[in-house]
Parts: C-alpha cells; structure tokens; sequence
C-alpha cells in the first residue's frame, strides 16, 4: 500500500482542502481502519465504566477507570517516544495493537467466567492504557508518511473526527449492547475490532528515512533537551497541561452523574458521550479554517471558555436534555483545543525526533488529565460530583488570563519546521 500517487483533485479533495488527505490511498485504508478499531475501544469504555458501577461505590475506583487508560501514557510516553524514532514505526503500532488485543481478549474472557473484581478491570484497562502509549507516538508521527506536508492539519483533523465519530455512535451502541448482553459481549467486540487496523498495517509499505539510533537515555534527553528549549513548544505543553488537568475528570465522572443525578442506565450514558462526540465531530470540520482565520490563541480560548461554561448547568441539571446539550458544547470546545494544540505541535517538530516530541506532548497532556481525573473523583467523594465539576469549570476559566499572558499559543510561522 503506497500514499505516493493520489487520484486527481476533486473539488472536496484538493490539497488544503478538509476531506485532502483521503486523496492518499493509504491515509484512507489507516483512518477507516482505526474508525473501526474506534468503535470498538468505545464499546470496551462503556463496558469498563459501567462494569465498575456495578462493582464498587467509589468514586475514585470509578474516576480511575479513565485514569488507568491516561496514567501509562504519562509514564511511558517518552520511552515510546524514542523507539517510535529509532525504529520502523509501522512495526511499532503493530507491536501495541497486538498487546492490546491480548489484553481486551483477557478482560473479555474474565468478565465470562465472573472472575473479574474492581482490581482486575484496573489493571486490565492499565494495560490496554500501556498499549496506548506504545501506539500513541509512532501513530502520531506516521501521519507525515500518509499524506504531504500540506494536507497535515487537514489529516490530524480527520483522525480526530474518526475517533470521535466513534465516540458519537460508540457509547450508545455500546450502553445499548451492555444492557441487552453483558458488558463481556462488549469486550469481545473491542478484541475483534483490533483486526482490520492490524490487517492494515501488515499491507502498508511506506517509505521511510533510515534511523539514526542511539541509546535509549540518551535519545530520550535529546527530545527533552528540543522541548524544553523550544519556547513555543514549552507554551503549548503548558496549554495541554493545565486544560487537561481541569478537563479530563468529566468524563471520568459521567458515569457516577447519569446513574445517580439523572437517573439512567447504560443506554443513558451512551447517549451522553456520543452527545459529547458529535459536537466534537461537527467542531473538527470546521477548526481548520477557524484557526487561519482566527489564529490558534483565539480558537484555543474561546474553546475552554466555552467548554467551562457549558460544563457548570451540566452540574446542576437532572434532564437529560440539558446535560446532552451541554456535553454537545462540550465536545466541540475539547476537540478544538487538543486539536489544536497537536498540530501546533507536529507543526514545530523536526522529522528525526518527532516521535519523541509527540511523546512529550502526550505525556504532559495525558499527564494532566490522569492527576486531574484522580484529583475530581478524590474531591467528588468529599463534596459530591455536582461539586467537583463546578471546581473543574472555574479552574479552566480562571486560568486563561495567566495562560494568555505567560504561556499564548505560538504564531503562525513562530517555530515552524515543518512549511
């Protein structure tokens, strides 16, 4: 499989335009292939939240549900990092599909037999978590090989509408399948799904710059050294940092607020995140030409006062209705920011260490919102969940000001490699 020679332009397609890249025929086998493999991560989320209900009344227990998923990303992305640069990166997310295969067969044939506990849904979705950040650089840094330099903005948009058009559907398929079967059923469907992306990837034969490899501690400190003195890069690890912090505990805390605020089921709380998703599906078609616009300060504030704002009534209400209107805002202000802040990353690292810069940045954001989904569960335990997303909104919004002064969101040509 070969991106090399796309089709001729058609008007949706044309380079700079949104739907570019599906001209390469490998971004368009990659990113239908993980749409799938999507679905299925969204189904075993559900089924992972869901299952820890039933198991504990902890808030933190179900809090770290999400975490677990984040805290490995925090913890190995830079050793990820650096083998994403010092060898085949198509090897590498072939390697973490397959952990993460295992893995999901695991839990599936765990939950069958009733052997699973609270313990043991955590340390399985720790190592699904472990899986993802393997995968996380060397996808990160592959899309450069999938499409031209042009259309980068364009395809990193495109894959977060296909994991987000996966979370739209996604959870309300999977609280669907969770209530009529089991949450084992839901697990087996994400073990299966890993296949066409593996299938994929074994096809796919880019063509790639021969690696210069160097010892792991020392590859490591070279991306370490770029980071930390690359101001805009600094800036834009500050911005992933404090929003994930602040943002990242929602979502860990839905569950708890379907099932005892508004009072629902499994099919309930898939309806809240693909309500969730498609405001982030319908936001990532257009961020694009909002950020030539606007530019990326303006798009990146406006995005965590709006999702600041929509997340205080989703606090405070008991409809339904409401809560799936402010989660549709939501969506659309989280995907604009990480958006955002991913292409001002990739935008501003050289080719022979961007593993290791995207690392970096996973690390710093993923880090963030692990400490600050653990941190929301430990005060929704003490003052209540209403409590704690009202905490989360005020530090987001209370935060740009600082953020705008000392740690602005780099200019457009500032600190770009990549033209």
């Amino acid at each position: 499989m070969n991106s090399a020679a796309p089709p001729p332009d058609t008007r949706l397609t044309a380079p700079g335009r949104a739907l570019a890249p599906f001209r390469f025929p490998a971004f368009r086998a990659i990113w239908t292939a993980n749409l799938v493999s999507n679905f299925g991560a969204m189904i075993q989320s559900v089924g992972a939240a869901w299952l820890m209900t039933d198991l504990t009344t902890s808030h933190q227990l179900v809090a770290l549900v999400q975490a677990s998923t984040t805290i490995p990303v925090m913890l190995l992305a830079v050793f990820a990092g650096a083998i994403a640069d010092n060898y085949d990166r198509r090897l590498v997310m072939l390697a973490a599909q397959a952990v993460m295969l295992a893995v999901s067969a695991t839990l599936a044939v765990l939950t069958m037999l009733d052997r699973i506990g609270p313990l043991s849904l955590l340390v399985c979705t720790l190592a699904v978590g472990c899986g993802t950040a393997l995968n996380g650089p060397a996808w990160q840094a592959s899309v450069r090989m999938q499409v031209g330099a042009a259309d980068l903005p364009q395809a990193i948009s495109l894959n977060t509408i296909a994991f987000n058009l996966a979370r739209s559907v996604g959870p309300a398929l999977g609280g669907l399948l969770i209530s009529l079967t089991g949450p084992e059923v839901g697990f087996t469907v994400n073990t299966f799904s890993y296949l066409a992306l593996i299938i994929v990837l074994l096809r796919w034969r880019p063509e790639q710059p021969p690696r210069q490899r160097q010892p792991m501690l020392a590859s490591i400190m070279t991306g370490l050294r770029f980071c930390a003195g690359s101001d805009p890069v600094r800036r834009v690890l500050t911005r992933g940092l404090v929003f994930g912090f602040g943002a990242a505990g929602i979502q860990g805390l839905l569950p708890l607020l379907v099932r005892h605020q508004l009072q629902g089921g499994e099919v309930q709380y898939g309806l809240a995140l693909g309500a969730f998703g498609i405001g982030s599906i319908v936001t990532a078609l257009w961020i694009a030409p909002a950020r030539r616009r606007w530019g990326s300060e303006a798009v990146v504030t406006g995005a965590s006062l709006a999702f600041a704002v929509a997340i205080v009534p989703l606090a405070l209400t008991q409809s339904l209705g409401v809560a799936l209107i402010c989660l549709l805002v939501a969506g659309g202000g989280w995907v604009a920011i990480l958006t955002t802040l991913n292409v001002a990353m990739q935008l501003r690292s050289p080719e022979a260490i961007l593993g290791r810069c995207m690392a970096i940045y996973q690390a710093v954001a993923f880090g963030g919102m692990a400490i600050g989904a653990y941190t929301l569960g430990l005060v929704a335990d003490l003052t209540g969940t209403s409590t704690a997303i009202l905490g989360a909104a005020g530090l987001i919004a209370g935060s740009l000001p600082l953020l705008r002064r000392f740690a602005p969101m780099p200019a457009r040509e500032e600190g770009r490699v990549v033209a």
